[in-house]
């Protein structure tokens, strides 16, 4: 075996990775909202779900990042919105969060 690193793995001759997406994981959560928190050796994201009229969110996903991985992804984002707004674009952004009112979809009917 050749300790040259030029010299291609047999195993994977193009040196990519095989990844796997279960039907569960590929249908996806919706998230409207995310709070980020760091440290000096991790980051951690949560990506919330807020329901008009609900008062209380729920974080339906946590993912953990070390800070060369976060930064990984703020550029690969940059790119993606880059190419977004290039297809379709600029992605408008309100100066502050939305507010849903407490009765969002009119009031109650009654049976």
């Amino acid at each position: 075996m050749s300790d040259d690193p030029k010299k291609k793995d047999d195993k994977n001759p193009n040196n990519q990775i095989n990844i796997e997406l279960s039907e569960e994981t590929a249908e996806g959560v919706y998230a409207n909202l995310a709070m980020i928190a760091h440290s000096s050796s991790e980051f951690v994201i949560d990506f919330i779900r807020l329901m008009p009229g609900v008062p209380k969110a729920k974080v339906k996903s946590r993912i953990v990042v070390t800070p060369e991985h976060a930064k990984r992804l703020l550029h690969a984002l940059e790119d993606n919105i880059k190419k977004y707004e290039a297809s379709f674009g600029e992605v408008k952004q309100a100066d502050e969060m939305p507010k849903f009112p407490m009765n969002f979809g009119g009031t109650m009917g009654e049976a």
